[in-house]
């Protein structure tokens, strides 16, 4: 079996900033989700319903918000607590 071809990613200066917002081992905690998410495509990803698009990733208590902009490139444009993420 082989592994998927990696993902490229783009992040968005509102994700930036939600990220740097988090404490550092939560945020490395979403880092090593992303990755993982990343290298095999797996994981708790769900595509949003509207008004909201592209797609949600469930890290922990964490949703990462990501769309897909081309075949290999995601870009993520939100990082947010649950109590948070769909207000």
């Amino acid at each position: 079996m082989t592994d998927p071809a990696r993902l490229t990613i783009l992040w968005s200066p509102e994700a930036r900033a939600d990220l740097r917002a988090i404490d550092r081992k939560t945020a490395i905690d979403i880092l090593h989700c992303i990755d993982r998410y990343l290298g095999t495509r797996n994981g708790d990803v769900k595509k949003l319903k509207p008004p909201q698009i592209g797609f949600r990733l469930r890290c922990g208590d964490h949703r990462i918000f990501f769309e897909q902009q081309g075949p290999q490139t995601i870009s993520i444009t939100g990082v947010k607590h649950r109590r948070e993420a769909y207000r």
